[in-house]
């Protein structure tokens, strides 16, 4: 596995675990997005994504 297909999975793996949090009620959307390290805008689209398309969205 290549360096770059392996920090995209690692980074799949914390949106997971963000989403998991917000989703049970646990986190905030600013929580998540800074355990992201991203704004709340931004933890707003993956959201978006993520509901559309799955991870691979």
């Amino acid at each position: 596995m290549k360096r770059t297909e392996l920090l995209q999975e690692i980074r799949k793996m914390w949106f997971e675990e963000a989403y998991g949090g917000w989703e049970a009620g646990r986190l905030t959307q600013v929580e998540a997005a800074s355990l992201l390290g991203v704004c709340e805008r931004t933890f707003r689209r993956y959201l978006s994504w993520y509901e559309e398309g799955g991870m691979e969205g």
